[in-house]
């Protein structure tokens, strides 16, 4: 999308054709959630991994990482913020706020998004997003650069495409089970009541 045809436009309930082409445009995403009174949690995400499914709906792909705030805090709450902000010489920042569900591969759901998602090696989590406002705002605090590489596809995928399926539960074990204030994410499921 050229970005110098970019026209402001006031806050709505979803997308506009505008900025459903700004959002495709972009090499990378922020996801924000904060589950109440805990820590707030802002993530990068990169690769193909998000999908404008329509004006009011994005569902994204997320792929293991240290950390699984976002899951744990969507199970809180569902609030979920998205934010791309354009790195080209038109300074723009677009958000879209609303309430997400989580869906992992052992959910009916997940197969609803089977032609949606490339198979990346590390998969754990799509979250769907229904949004209720959208806003953008100009991003003159925006440094202009231009990508040299997806480190996504380069090193990320490729460390978890190598490991087993126990390497993987072993390492979601150790490190995606809870966030970092004790939450659960439910990766392995949901767990028992007491």
């Amino acid at each position: 999308m050229d970005t110098t045809e970019w026209r402001r436009q006031p806050p709505a309930a979803e997308l506009s054709e505008q900025r459903i082409e700004f959002i495709r445009a972009q090499p990378m995403f922020m996801v924000a959630t904060a589950a109440d009174g805990l820590t707030a949690n802002v993530s990068p995400k990169g690769m193909d991994t998000l999908r404008v499914m329509n004006p009011g709906r994005i569902a994204w792909l997320n792929l293991s990482g240290s950390g699984n705030e976002t899951a744990a805090h969507v199970l809180a709450n569902g609030r979920m913020t998205l934010m791309w902000m354009s790195f080209g010489t038109t300074p723009i920042i677009l958000r879209a706020y609303g309430t997400a569900t989580v869906i992992h591969p052992r959910d009916p759901q997940w197969a609803d998004f089977d032609d949606e998602f490339a198979d990346y090696g590390g998969s754990r989590q799509i979250f769907d997003l229904t949004i209720d406002r959208v806003a953008d705002s100009c991003g003159t605090g925006v440094t202009v650069m231009t990508v040299e590489a997806d480190r996504g596809l380069t090193d990320l995928e490729p460390y978890y495409e190598k490991m087993t399926d126990e390497q993987l539960n072993g390492f979601w074990s150790r490190k995606n089970v809870t966030s970092i204030d004790g939450l659960p994410t439910e990766i392995f499921g949901r767990a028992p009541a007491s």
